[in-house]
């Protein structure tokens, strides 16, 4: 039998291996990101343990749950990197988000509600927000915040599941992008037509927009990457 603890004690529950995991992803997730750990830079485990003052059992779970996001690689006998992007890279990411986002809005299409819609004009004054915060993290944690409402309304559970499994990697992709271009957010109008489309009477139009929306951010990403 546990005795009761002393009258004015706060009893607080132990903290479970996961919790530390997913502290230190999230960690690490931002700094990489932000580009404090730069892309193509070694994770070495003995001093990231140092630095979070963990054990290397939940470091690792932290890192292979980075690499499922696709930010870290491990190489046998080599370590583990952050990613370096490539135009391959950039390509596989856009024709798939392109992909994807058709068809999440080809079954949401009928079935849009005035819910999504509030939503989507929050997350898009979000996303405006946060060109006043110089934060690279903040900005494009919105932009993929936004566009993930189609998948979350859709209905689609594979569809949205294979978004979740690329959203990590995009968002690292646009802080990428926004500092090759000495910016901190997307310019001003740049989801504006989006959203409109996205409210709007034409899946037609809709579709078009998210080809050409996508195709502007493989073109920039290609062009810096080539540079």
């Amino acid at each position: 039998m546990n005795e009761a603890a002393p009258a004015g004690t706060q009893v607080v529950a132990p903290l479970k291996r996961e919790t530390f995991s997913d502290r230190i992803a999230a960690d690490l997730r931002r700094a990489i990101i932000s580009g404090e750990i730069e892309a193509g830079d070694q994770l070495r485990e003995i001093e990231l343990a140092a630095r979070f003052g963990v054990s290397r059992g939940p470091l690792r779970e932290a890192l292979g749950l980075l690499a499922s996001e696709g930010l870290v690689v491990s190489v046998p006998y080599t370590g583990t990197r952050v990613l370096k992007l490539t135009a391959k890279d950039v390509r596989e990411i856009y024709t798939m988000r392109t992909c994807l986002e058709s068809l999440a809005f080809k079954e949401i299409w009928n079935s849009r509600s005035e819910a999504f819609a509030t939503e989507l004009e929050a997350r898009h004054k979000k996303l405006l927000g946060t060109q006043q915060l110089s934060d690279h993290v903040a900005s494009s944690e919105a932009e993929v915040s936004l566009h993930s409402l189609v998948y979350e309304f859709c209905g689609h559970t594979l569809l949205h599941e294979s978004w979740l499994r690329i959203a990590g990697r995009l968002q690292f992709y646009l802080a990428v992008h926004q500092r090759a271009h000495g910016r901190t957010a997307p310019i001003d109008d740049a989801h504006e037509r989006y959203v409109q489309l996205a409210l709007g009477d034409s899946l037609d139009r809709m579709l078009d927009e998210i080809e050409a929306h996508m195709q502007r951010g493989i073109v920039q990403m290609e062009d810096y990457l080539d540079g």
